[in-house]
């Protein structure tokens, strides 16, 4: 085992609670209001999470210009960057199934994780739902696709 895996680890646990925290904060585990935001027709627009999200890009924007000027990250031999950066049908598929699911759900992935904390039978079932998806793909849909 590395000798800094377990500070890995630690780093990757404190990065995790301090991003469900702000998903707390910022009330993006309410699907009510994630619906509000994407609902533009509704009459009652909530555009906070469009301010949430915008917080977001300023904080990784920095991050991600370090990134750029280092050789190597400071817990890893390098960087695990995305090798395939061209735009395809898989990608475009994939983002149209992500983003009718949220409209749909009110949860993405992140929020929807943070928001087990609450113990609600509706957060359980997505979770539950979105695992037995990512496994269905990663061992079933995957392999039949054209790379």
């Amino acid at each position: 085992m590395n000798r800094l895996a377990p500070l890995r680890i630690g780093v990757a646990l404190l990065a995790g609670a301090l991003f469900g925290f702000g998903l707390s904060l910022s009330g993006m585990l309410d699907p009510a209001r994630v619906l509000g935001f994407l609902n533009l027709a509704s009459g009652h627009w909530d555009p906070s999470l469009a301010f949430v999200l915008g917080g977001a890009v300023l904080i990784a924007l920095p991050g991600v210009m370090l990134q750029k000027r280092l050789q190597r990250p400071v817990l890893d031999d390098s960087f695990h960057l995305p090798e395939k950066t061209d735009i395809d049908g898989r990608l475009v598929a994939g983002s149209a199934l992500f983003g009718i699911g949220w409209g749909l759900a009110g949860f993405c992935p992140g929020p929807a994780v943070s928001a087990l904390s609450m113990g609600l039978a509706p957060v359980l079932l997505f979770v539950a739902a979105m695992a037995a998806g990512m496994m269905l793909h990663d061992r079933v849909i995957a392999g039949m696709l054209p790379r």
